[in-house]
């Protein structure tokens, strides 16, 4: 919260409206509408349903078309479908850190991780699933992981470690990296799943190793057309970054991934359902390559991206039917969101583009994956709480950081003065017992930074350009002017009242760099 009486008086007086820019939607959680507070604590089992590359507007709940997703939409109507919700970063690897350790991403250095990346979450960082195992629950990550294994140096044949189990996971079933980087394995705990010791696995991001082929030589292999940087080793008919050689009988299929990572969720909770647990089920979808189970082919008009919505939505109806099933619903908190804005090109060539027809991946907000307008962090976001949380639309504005201090909370769990040191308690908000959210949330991307005020959205000038970003301005990320938009009066960010507010700016980017620099 901001500590100058001063600063606030200016904000409020530049301010007209205070809010999120959404249109008005029934049954909006207001204050008066709220339930009293409670002072009790609680161990409901926890899942975290973390999507990769969703975009707001993706889902039938925040008005996709060409596509439905009757399960999650489910749990919007009976939960609470927050309307402001934000992951920490426009990328997968500084969300992931941020949700995992309660911290933004670039005090970490956080960014995009090779493949063979060294863990970025070292032992003894305290993280959300160490804390939940203070409050005696099982805890356990399957899917995407992408936060880095190992010392930097790994062998891929031996026990891959420091990963999940060193930091707070009593399970772990990960894709190590993501579905468009080798090695294109699974790995279980502390090994790669059905390796085969006398064909040992190898990967390089240095240059060519092995005789596998690759999508620069073997372009007649491929399913897809890649652009450069996924264009080297082949594996299931796509190309991805990085070299691999042998591990054959390791390799995944991409189609089988709805149905081995649903299998794997389902069975941590069966094996833990007698007592509290964690379970942070992140997903490929709706990820590069996109290659869905042909089950959803006829599910989407979108092709591929569209399908693998589709495929997403079964996966996590799943999971919550299993819940529901084993009679544990009402003493579990579900919590879905996605870690960064939609994308529709990014590396292989699956018509995305040329499919979208009239849906609108980001809602109504300009930007996406990798930009600090909007749509780079204002993601799908719902808690679901049977029998705790009453259904509603809530305007909070609310980020995925404080999942980790709000838990604490709810469960008991005192946190160190150094620990989660970005996150705040905002336990009434995910349970929908306040509309009142964050003041101030700091939003990153790919070096940059931006700022949201209430309803105000504050992007500094920056001059970093990321190498892959090959125009000279990209509007909302690398422009060399402020920007400050009134996201009640202008959601897509089209009007800059930069030059017409010069206090305000002034202000905000003060406040903007006191954060960077962890002055709350």
């Amino acid at each position: 919260m901001i500590k100058s009486s001063k600063f606030i008086t200016s904000i409020i007086a530049s301010a007209m409206l205070i809010g999120c820019g959404q249109a008005a939607v029934e049954q909006t959680a207001t204050e008066q509408e709220i339930a009293p507070k409670t002072a009790e604590r609680t161990q409901p089992n926890v899942v975290i349903f973390y999507i990769d590359d969703l975009g707001y507007g993706d889902l039938g709940s925040y008005g996709a078309v060409g596509v439905e997703t009757p399960e999650i939409d489910r749990i919007a109507n009976n939960g609470i479908r927050f309307t402001d919700g934000h992951s920490s970063a426009a990328t997968c690897t500084p969300s992931r850190y941020s949700l995992l350790t309660g911290e933004h991403g670039f005090r970490n250095k956080a960014k995009i991780l090779k493949g063979d990346a060294p863990a970025l979450i070292q032992p003894g960082k305290p993280t959300l699933a160490s804390m939940l195992k203070k409050a005696g629950y099982a805890t356990g990550v399957v899917g995407k992981w992408h936060l880095g294994l190992g010392n930097g140096n790994v062998d891929w044949n031996a026990d891959i470690k420091p990963g999940p189990l060193e930091i707070g996971f009593d399970y772990s079933f990960l894709l190590p990296a993501t579905g468009d980087r080798v090695p294109t394995v699974y790995v279980e705990n502390h090994n790669i799943v059905n390796l085969d010791k006398n064909d040992p696995i190898s990967v390089s991001y240095k240059g060519k190793i092995g005789d596998m082929p690759t999508g620069y030589e073997n372009p007649e292999l491929l399913r897809y057309v890649a652009d450069k940087q996924h264009n080297e080793t082949i594996v299931n008919g796509v190309s991805r970054i990085g070299h691999m050689s042998g591990g054959t009988s390791a390799h995944w299929v991409d189609e089988d991934f709805a149905t081995v990572f649903t299998d794997k969720a389902i069975e941590f909770i069966n094996a833990n359902k007698e007592k509290p647990f964690f379970l942070f089920k992140s997903y490929h979808d709706i990820h590069v390559p996109r290659l869905p189970n042909d089950r959803f082919k006829d599910k989407s008009t979108m092709g591929v991206r569209g399908q693998a919505i589709a495929q997403m939505d079964w996966m996590t109806g799943r999971v919550i039917k299993e819940i529901e099933k084993l009679g544990l619903a009402e003493n579990t908190l579900i919590i879905f969101t996605s870690d960064n804005g939609p994308v529709l090109f990014d590396g292989y060539m699956d018509s995305a583009v040329d499919l979208l027809g009239d849906h609108k991946p980001a809602g109504p907000y300009s930007g996406g994956k990798y930009s600090r307008l909007e749509g780079g962090t204002r993601v799908p976001t719902i808690a679901y709480w049977p029998g705790t949380i009453k259904p509603q639309v809530n305007n909070a504005l609310v980020s995925q950081m404080d999942v980790y201090k709000s838990l604490a909370k709810l469960v008991g769990v005192d946190v160190s003065e150094n620990e989660a040191v970005d996150s705040l308690d905002q336990l009434d908000t995910w349970l929908g017992k306040t509309a009142t959210g964050r003041t101030d949330l700091l939003e990153e991307s790919l070096g940059n930074v931006a700022l949201r005020h209430n309803n105000y959205k504050f992007i500094p000038k920056s001059k970093k350009k990321p190498s892959f970003i090959k125009t000279k301005l990209i509007r909302g990320g690398y422009e060399f002017h402020h920007q400050l938009y009134d996201l009640n009066t202008d959601p897509s960010e089209s009007n800059n009242i930069a030059k017409d507010n010069p206090d305000l700016v002034k202000q905000l980017n003060a406040r903007t760099e006191e954060i960077v620099n962890g002055k709350y």
